[in-house]
């Protein structure tokens, strides 16, 4: 994996009813946009979550061809970079949508966000201890405190912010961890408590974890503006529509064009073949062949070559990597905007799927519980069934479709909500 996305706030019917028709659990009591945009960030929440599951449970890249080779490819570091984005609109869900939460009710709003940061800090590390660096909540946490000083900002400010990260912040990592030799790292572990308790401490958080916090912040920021912007505006629509199909044209036809057929390689397939096609439709660049489990410190350069900037494959954290991402990331979410609202039969039909993602906390720590309670094979070599995979999905529609009709937010949701509550006591 790659990769969660933590519920958004709501105030209005008691956790034991069930949802009203036609909203979102993050939908909230005041008037505004049409709920059809919640509905579709539900939507693509929920795609992220079966992402991460193809990741995770289904067979890698070197085992699949045709059309399965682009729905492995695709999900590699696109789901994961997809909730960081939505992470991005949850805050300001959070911090408010179109107008950004002052006085009591701001300062509340963003002692909810850091108090939700810590927690997912914490569930993070432990998960960390026995999942390994490729969980995604701790990493969570460190955006959200990031963050804060950011949500009242504009969406034109923040679109701004989120280029200049996207243009900077590789070129930094490549320097910074050019620089970070194991005799500094060492050291700066020694004194590192979170390194202590598992194998993801400060530095893999800011800097050489699978989703540092240095490259990662620019979907965190570019969500926080698309959460700015009224999305059930056909006008935003198309236009939003024609930037993310810009974005992800010129990132990965530059990258294709400066450095040849393999800067659409994935790091997450590096390794040894294991047979199969490893790679993608003509024109599509390169894969790699591999063993499908993910580098040591993928989002850091490690003995990398300045020719590796050039690149734009999944997990890559390089400017093409970041800007295509960012454009997918857009398109997926206005995509399903536009299809829950003009589509009321395919919005009915969705409904199970919408579900998981209202409550996608509780199914991206499910999986992994539910990987090790069943010991279900994870997407190595030696695995090739897509089975598993279908059953984790159908599993998870199953399980949100009905909690759903009883509840309001999913298990681990509404713990994380009522965990929150002191921020109502701030003055």
């Amino acid at each position: 994996m790659t990769q969660t996305q933590p519920p958004q706030e709501t105030s209005a019917p008691q956790e034991n009813s069930p949802p009203p028709p036609q909203t979102s659990p993050e939908s909230p009591a005041s008037p505004g946009p049409s709920m059809g945009r919640l509905v579709g960030v539900d939507l693509a929440r929920a795609l992220a979550v079966f992402g991460m599951y193809v990741v995770h449970i289904g067979p890698p890249l070197s085992a699949t061809t045709g059309v399965a080779s682009w729905i492995r490819y695709i999900s590699d570091g696109h789901s994961s970079v997809l909730f960081a984005t939505l992470a991005g609109f949850s805050l300001m869900l959070l911090a408010g949508r179109r107008e950004p939460k002052t006085g009591l009710a701001g300062r509340q709003a963003r002692a909810r966000i850091a108090i939700r940061a810590v927690i997912l800090l914490a569930l993070g590390t432990v998960m960390a201890m026995e999942y390994g660096g490729v969980i995604i909540l701790g990493f969570y946490g460190v955006y959200f405190l990031l963050a804060l000083p950011l949500v009242r900002l504009s969406a034109r400010t923040l679109a701004i912010i989120a280029a200049a990260f996207a243009l900077v912040t590789p070129q930094l990592a490549f320097a910074l961890t050019s620089l970070l030799t194991p005799s500094v790292q060492q050291s700066i572990n020694t004194y590192d408590p979170l390194r202590h308790l598992g194998e993801v401490g400060v530095l893999d958080l800011l800097l050489t974890g699978f989703y540092p916090a240095l490259t990662w912040m620019s979907f965190v920021i570019a969500g926080m503006a698309l959460g700015r912007l009224d999305l059930s505006c056909g006008t935003i629509q198309k236009r939003l529509a024609a930037l993310g199909a810009t974005l992800t044209a010129a990132a990965y036809g530059m990258s294709l064009l400066l450095a040849g057929k393999g800067a659409l390689r994935s790091l997450a397939e590096d390794g040894p073949s294991s047979g199969g096609s490893g790679s993608m439709p003509s024109g599509s660049g390169s894969m790699p062949s591999g063993s499908g489990s993910m580098p040591t410190d993928a989002g850091s350069f490690p003995d990398m070559p300045a020719s590796f900037l050039l690149k734009a494959g999944p997990h890559s954290g390089t400017t093409f990597d970041i800007i295509g991402s960012v454009g997918i990331a857009i398109l997926v979410i206005v995509g399903a905007t536009v299809a829950m609202d003009r589509l009321p039969r395919l919005r009915r039909l969705a409904k199970p799927v919408i579900a998981v993602g209202t409550m996608s906390l509780t199914a991206y720590v499910g999986h992994f519980l539910a990987q090790t309670a069943f010991a279900t094979p994870a997407g190595t070599g030696t695995q090739q069934s897509w089975l598993p995979l279908i059953m984790y999905v159908l599993g998870a529609i199953l399980f949100a479709a009905i909690w759903s009709r009883f509840f309001r937010r999913g298990p681990l949701e509404y713990l994380l909500n009522a965990a929150t509550k002191p921020a109502k006591r701030i003055r």
